[in-house]
């Protein structure tokens, strides 16, 4: 098996037992970066001389038999919207484009302590504004299984580097689908942690009350090791959770005998393709072989998700965004002659078009006239829609349906409609305004051979069940050995 095609699992492993050291493992992966990313486009920053210098000391560790860390030498890419000490953190924004951090973010100090190994920072939509990796300021993504295709965003660039075999996990963040769609997308697993479950302490916020971070990796083991790592409370986060039990690989294995799940019919209504609604079914066909009962159910509000989503992520994302002026860090415009001209200039350069539109549409919102209207509206609809979950998850353990409602699409295809876009992510939605964890696993390959994703989403902390289901529904039907082929190709 080469380096590229291991997971997370075998990689420890192999490094623990001493079959490979720290710097093989990391001088391998770069060799596979520089063939192929020009290509794929999922890095922004490759952080080759640091990362070399790391693998290099933990050789020396490794000698001395002194492997200590969970994730000791393992590669990862992190999304550019998570603070990564004395490396650039730019948000795929020019406004950010210089801009290095003087801090960890809190899942960063929590891998440096596994003693993982950063690869680099990898592209997104800018701001995380976005659902196809095209709207960073830098440069666009492709999609590893079809190089026309997008590869979902916002976390495009972290989802392809895991596909294409050039680390074997990344993180992302996820406001409204956005580690699970690229997940999807890209034929691997992501995880939306419950709202509080990883601290957001570092994270470039979006939208305060929708965003979590969460990993990317090959398969649903890596997935819950690298969830229990970065999970736990932080004192600078009010809204991390403290006192949760975090060993999700505990039980990951027990057969699904007497699980309930339900399919609303909702998720497999108007707008999903064909070949994504026999995807699912042919799921369910196989969870009830599994053992469980699936039982098609209603969530009748689910099909106002989308507009209640956009109307308080706009607001959130206006107000965190209004730190941006041009006066402490970040990008200036210059040739200006009064503070208000500053702010506009600065902001009208600074800011790409989606992001420009969304921080409209939140400041409307938000103006006097039209908060009741809307913003008050939509935040009671999301009660609603929370509710009616809440009282399913009373009956059922666990709700499943499609990630997205077709396969990845054209580069370009959607880039002038943008509603069209923005209804994409009808699926993934709900778990985010629900605070609801939700993990997107490959379910199948359409006739184009581009990946379908299978949603699974758990009540309030319940990702141990998630994970369980997912991994018995991963023995019976998964995309490896296809990844494998897939990896060579773009080798």
């Amino acid at each position: 098996m080469n380096i590229h095609e291991m997971t997370v699992e075998t990689l420890y492993e192999k490094i623990q037992s001493k079959e490979i050291k720290p710097s093989e493992v990391v001088g391998a992966l770069f060799d596979r970066i520089e063939a192929s990313d020009e290509t794929i486009g999922s890095f922004l920053f490759v952080n080759k001389e640091e990362a070399m210098k790391q693998a290099e000391a933990l050789d020396q560790l490794q000698a001395e038999d002194r492997m200590e860390g969970p994730l000791f030498g393992i590669p990862m890419g992190i999304k550019d919207n998570i603070c990564t000490k004395d490396v650039l953190t730019t948000c795929a924004s020019r406004m950010l484009e210089d801009f290095i951090p003087v801090y960890d973010a809190t899942v960063m100090e929590k891998l440096n302590d596994a003693n993982a190994v950063m690869m680099g920072k990898q592209n997104m939509d800018e701001f995380a504004m976005g659902g196809s990796t095209e709207n960073s300021y830098f440069k666009k993504t492709r999609n590893p299984w079809d190089t026309n295709a997008v590869p979902g965003g916002s976390s495009g660039g972290s989802a392809a580097a895991v596909a294409a075999g050039f680390v074997p996990f990344s993180l992302g963040s996820d406001t409204g689908g956005s580690v699970r769609q690229p997940a999807a997308f890209c034929g691997v697993v992501g995880m939306k942690p419950t709202y509080g479950r990883v601290s957001r302490y570092g994270l470039v916020a979006f939208a305060s009350s929708l965003d979590q971070i969460g990993p990317i990796t090959r398969n649903v083991r890596d997935n819950a090791k690298i969830l229990e790592l970065i999970s736990g409370s932080h004192n600078k986060d009010a809204t991390s959770k403290p006192g949760m039990d975090n060993n999700f690989l505990k039980g990951i294995d027990k057969d699904l005998s007497g699980m309930k799940i339900a399919l609303p019919k909702e998720f497999i209504g108007e707008g999903i393709s064909e070949e994504v609604e026999a995807s699912v079914r042919k799921a369910a066909e196989m969870f009830e072989s599994l053992g469980a009962t699936v039982e098609e159910v209603s969530i009748p509000h689910t099909k106002y998700v989308v507009s209640a989503y956009y109307l308080i992520a706009s607001s959130e994302a206006s107000s965190n965004l209004a730190r941006f002026d041009g006066i402490r860090y970040g990008y200036k415009a210059e040739g200006t002659k009064t503070l208000e001209e500053h702010y506009k200039k600065t902001r009208a350069e600074g800011f790409g078009e989606e992001v420009k539109r969304r921080i409209l549409l939140g400041t409307f919102v938000l103006s006097a006239g039209h908060y009741d209207q809307h913003y008050i509206r939509a935040q009671k609809l999301r009660g609603v829609i929370e509710g009616e979950m809440k009282d399913l998850f009373n009956e059922y353990d666990l709700i499943i349906g499609p990630t997205t409602p077709t396969p990845a699409y054209d580069l370009g295809e959607k880039s002038d409609d943008q509603l069209e876009m923005y209804k994409d992510d009808i699926l993934t939605i709900p778990a985010n305004l629900t605070g609801m964890p939700a993990l997107s696993i490959p379910s199948g390959l359409s006739t184009s051979g581009r990946p379908i994703g299978l949603q699974l989403i758990g009540n309030h902390f319940d990702e141990k069940k998630i994970y369980n289901a997912a991994l018995k529904f991963e023995e019976q039907f998964n995309l490896h050995e296809e990844l494998k082929s897939l990896q060579l190709e773009v080798q």
